[in-house]
């Protein structure tokens, strides 16, 4: 496991050992759940950038028009 030393304004790092306390966990821990997230989303950007760079715009066009037109019944 690799350590990691960030430096932070003294009042954020106040702010994330509060949260950390109120989620009842170490502020190691809310840090690492935040890389989580973090790379997921990351993750999901770049899958998305690969597929999108596969397809067919018209085709998504077509989709997203699909979309739209039923979401309007349910507004």
């Amino acid at each position: 496991m690799a350590t990691l030393t960030i430096r932070l304004p003294d009042d954020k790092h106040s702010r994330l050992k509060e949260l950390a306390t109120a989620r009842g966990i170490s502020l190691n821990k809310l840090m690492e759940e935040f890389s989580t997230i973090a790379l997921a989303e990351f993750d999901a950007y770049t899958r998305f950038q690969a597929l999108a760079a596969k397809g067919d715009p018209e085709e998504g066009l077509r989709i997203l028009a699909r979309l739209d037109s039923s979401l309007e019944f349910r507004i």
